[in-house]
């Protein structure tokens, strides 16, 4: 199977962002591009039964009006993602894809990418989704989630899109950050690009030793690739970096597997998210 740039989107004032990073991609990956919505039907269990409060035939009518309704709601919702799936091909064709395409799903954000993880290459995603404009010191509400269940790279955008020209890995010496250098050193995607390496943490013999190896790899795939050791938080020394040298992109581990059942609030992979003003590429 050939594998995909996927990119979902929703209609928030996200979806724009996620549609130019997709393609920005899937160009630079010379790879499919498909634009992804799933619909949610979403149900009032309180007007489940009635039987108690009216009479059986108010209810049998009333259900009925209500089963009317949920079907014209069906149907607007339908024809309103294939406007949106429309739209973001066309926006994606508008930046040089040749033949993006669209699926729209029924059901569960998180069920149905797990269910399409096989195919995919790229997962892309606005970090909030349609609630975004009601709630923005909080992630999309399926976004933590997609990113414990998923194993393919995540790039999560911002709601404005700018040509990523500088990136930056935030590298720990984890396996998850090893394979990330690798991924970089041979991804088309990145081919070109300045990579700074940022350690964080104690300027010892051993950290050295790896960022060193990273370096290595890095330039020996031809990447321009400044590292550095800091001392400090490792959110703060992140996101000063990244404004200091004007960097595009981050690229860092996501959610550790010794954490996988801890409570998201507190994790430094859900504060970078929520609080990064660049994209950040999650890898598992």
């Amino acid at each position: 199977m050939k594998t995909t740039v996927l990119a979902c989107i929703d209609g928030s004032t996200y979806s724009p962002a996620v549609c130019d990073y997709a393609a920005w991609a899937a160009l630079r990956l010379d790879a499919p591009l498909t634009f992804l919505r799933v619909r949610n039907k979403v149900r009032d269990d309180r007007l489940a039964d009635l039987s108690g409060s009216i009479g059986f035939g108010a209810q049998e009518a009333l259900l009925a009006e209500m089963a009317a309704l949920d079907e014209q709601r069906g149907k607007l919702a339908k024809e309103q993602g294939r406007q949106m799936l429309a739209a973001a091909k066309e926006r994606a064709r508008a930046a040089g894809v040749a033949e993006p395409e669209g699926r729209q799903r029924h059901g569960e954000l998180v069920e149905t990418l797990i269910e399409l993880e096989e195919g995919i290459r790229l997962l892309v995603l606005g970090k909030r989704g349609s609630s975004a404009e009601i709630a923005t010191e909080h992630l999309g509400s399926h976004l933590e989630r997609v990113i414990r269940a998923m194993h393919r790279p995540i790039l999560v955008t911002t709601a404005t899109f700018r040509t990523p020209q500088r990136i930056m890995l935030a590298f720990d010496s984890s396996a998850t950050t090893r394979k990330g250098v690798e991924l970089v050193a041979a991804s088309p995607m990145f081919k070109g690009l300045p990579c700074h390496l940022v350690m964080v943490g104690a300027d010892t013999v051993d950290a050295r030793a790896q960022l060193a190896h990273a370096r290595q790899t890095l330039e020996e795939a031809g990447f321009e690739a400044p590292a550095v050791i800091l001392p400090g938080e490792v959110e703060q020394v992140l996101t000063a970096y990244q404004q200091k040298e004007m960097i595009d992109l981050m690229i860092m581990g996501a959610y550790g597997h010794s954490r996988i059942r801890q409570l998201l609030i507190g994790s430094t992979t859900t504060a970078m998210i929520r609080n990064s003003t660049v994209p950040l590429l999650l890898l598992r």
